[in-house]
């Protein structure tokens, strides 16, 4: 079992960066493969970026691609969100998620594969 808690989000302005963490709890967080997705007001909860249990493999969704990027420190139980040129958008509510996976494989697109969920932070982007 593993427990996920973000930290980060924030109000910035359009063009800025911004930079999410997920701490997990847990001696078995390797084991994890962790994504983020994000849910803005009205919508659907959509994924966002993925990465495998070592951190060798990431997948991003489209609409992030080349601003988004993904990675993981095992030793510290963290997984990061690096946002950049962000856009008015990308405001919702950003939360980690931790499906246990066997082997190296890319993160699922799919919320109802992943067992363990954070509580969200919200990422407000103004124009």
């Amino acid at each position: 079992q593993v427990q996920l808690v973000e930290s980060g989000g924030g109000l910035v302005q359009a063009g800025d960066s911004l930079t999410l963490s997920c701490a997990a709890s847990g001696r078995t967080f390797s084991t994890y493969t962790i994504a983020w997705f994000r849910q803005a007001t009205g919508k659907e909860r959509e994924f966002v970026a993925g990465i495998t249990r070592s951190g060798g493999f990431t997948n991003n969704a489209d609409s992030v691609k080349g601003r988004f990027i993904i990675s993981r420190d095992n030793a510290k139980n963290t997984v990061y969100l690096q946002m950049n040129s962000l856009k008015p958008e990308d405001t919702a509510v950003y939360y980690c998620a931790a499906d246990l996976a066997w082997s190296e494989i890319l993160a699922s697109k799919i919320s109802g594969e992943y067992d363990y969920w954070g509580q969200g932070t919200q990422v407000t982007v103004s124009s």
